[in-house]
């Protein structure tokens, strides 16, 4: 699956004055790490968001939203938004500072032991 260079330039845009920003290759896409803790990830036609599992409920239910599920089973807390949601700046910047806003609370991931 080809990266969606597009819209991970616009990200990197508006993020551009954000400090602790670390870019990895992951989930099919480029993923943004900010303080060490998954914010966000660019796949092909979607922004993958960490947002406040208190939003979770609301936001999913709004057009261009998805839930990211796991063996079936949605995982509050991280959503998918399309990027025909994402056509402006003003939209690409309402999603990116719910995932920025929600990062500075978030905890980091316990980090795995390499075999």
């Amino acid at each position: 699956m080809a990266i969606n260079e597009i819209l991970t330039d616009r990200v990197r845009e508006v993020i551009s004055e954000v400090s602790r920003v670390k870019e990895k290759k992951m989930f099919r896409g480029i993923a943004f790490l900010v303080n060490s803790k998954l914010c966000m990830s660019v796949g092909n036609e979607e922004l993958m968001c960490r947002i406040d599992p208190d939003l979770y409920d609301e936001l999913v239910e709004k057009e261009g939203v998805r839930a990211l599920k796991m063996r079936g089973k949605a995982i509050k807390g991280y959503i998918y938004i399309h990027e025909e949601v994402l056509k402006t700046k003003k939209s690409l910047e309402y999603w990116v500072n719910l995932a920025l806003e929600f990062n500075k609370r978030a905890k980091s991931s316990k980090k795995r032991k390499a075999k």
